[in-house]
């Protein structure tokens, strides 16, 4: 199955909604806080919508389902999961720590991802059985296999403390060659691309996490979820490299920590 206009549509739809919210970025934009205390700006919704139009023009049968309200029910038993700002709080702030993420679900899978880091000029993207690539260049995650020598990525360190693993996180990153927190999606895509090895998303949305586990797996990595599953509605997940996915289960399992 061939999914190379899919791939095509949605990078350019993300390429175009990305432009569009960097001009609203370099002109000043401020946040708004939703019903669930996250933010949101105008240029959320503009580039939602610019990316769902596209989408449903190219593919009138797919579903929608957007962060910021964009939906509709679909023939076709495929789903279009957009994200059209992640990292809104980065985004408002002038930071170049946001993306654009799109991601193709069919059943329990997904098939496409786009995850167009604007503001670092950095584009990702897979498709089911056809690698992961970054701005033309095949990517293959780390060959490492020691904790001690991997780079890890942790996000919501500012909510860790209430998470069951509050009491162990800090002996767990202890272990690691180096700690960072950025943002959502960079990291994951660092990890994708091997610049790291492990990133901890303890708490997301299918938009947030649909193109990210497409195109770590395209790259030879893991994406599961903290009770071992590996959906992108499990509200959190673990994306890392082979070798270490065994050390991230102990520790979530609360085995030698």
């Amino acid at each position: 199955m061939s999914l190379a206009r899919e791939l095509e549509v949605a990078r350019l739809a993300a390429k175009r909604a990305g432009e569009l919210a960097l001009r609203y970025q370099k002109s000043g934009v401020k946040a708004e806080e939703k019903a669930d205390e996250s933010p949101v700006t105008i240029a959320d919704r503009e580039a939602e919508k610019l990316i769902a139009n596209m989408l449903a023009e190219a593919f009138p049968e797919d579903g929608l389902l957007g962060e910021e309200g964009a939906g509709r029910e679909g023939k076709s038993g495929r789903r279009w999961i957009i994200d059209p700002i992640d990292g809104t709080r980065d985004f408002s702030r002038g930071s170049p720590l946001w993306s654009v993420l799109i991601g193709l679900e069919s059943g329990n899978d997904v098939l496409v991802g786009v995850a167009n880091l604007v503001g670092w000029g950095k584009e990702y993207y897979a498709t089911r059985g056809g690698g992961a690539w970054c701005d033309g260049e095949r990517i293959q995650v780390s060959d490492k296999t020691k904790v001690s020598e991997a780079v890890l990525f942790f996000n919501g360190l500012r909510e860790a403390y209430t998470r069951e693993f509050a009491d162990r996180v800090v002996p767990f990153m202890g272990k690691f060659w180096a700690v960072r927190s950025m943002s959502g999606a960079p990291d994951a895509m660092l990890v994708a691309a091997g610049h790291g090895d492990v990133w901890v998303e303890p708490s997301a949305k299918a938009w947030d996490l649909a193109p990210i586990r497409v195109i770590v797996e395209e790259a030879g990595g893991r994406f599961f979820n903290f009770d071992g599953g590996n959906s992108i509605h499990a509200g959190n997940c673990v994306v890392c490299t082979p070798a270490l996915e065994p050390e991230i289960k102990r520790f979530l399992r609360g085995e030698g920590y």
